[in-house]
């Protein structure tokens, strides 16, 4: 499950971006598919905080955790 103890946007950030490495979420889906890791009464407050950063639910998960960078192509 996904834990936003702070919800700092940074955080969620690479909590997402754990999600995505471990395959349980696809960049191309969009952010509300998040809610599936996240618990029912933690929501409200991770979906404020990417509000106040100016992300939409229907954005897709790849812009909340932007580019990845690969050493080795």
């Amino acid at each position: 499950m996904l834990q936003t103890a702070q919800y700092s946007l940074s955080l969620i950030q690479d909590e997402v971006r754990q999600l995505v490495d471990q395959g349980a979420v696809s960049r191309y889906q969009p952010i509300y598919t998040l809610c599936k890791h996240i618990p029912v009464r933690e929501w409200v407050h991770f979906e404020g905080e990417l509000e106040c950063y100016g992300f939409l639910l229907r954005d897709r998960i790849g812009d909340l955790v932007g580019h990845e960078s690969w050493e080795n192509d």
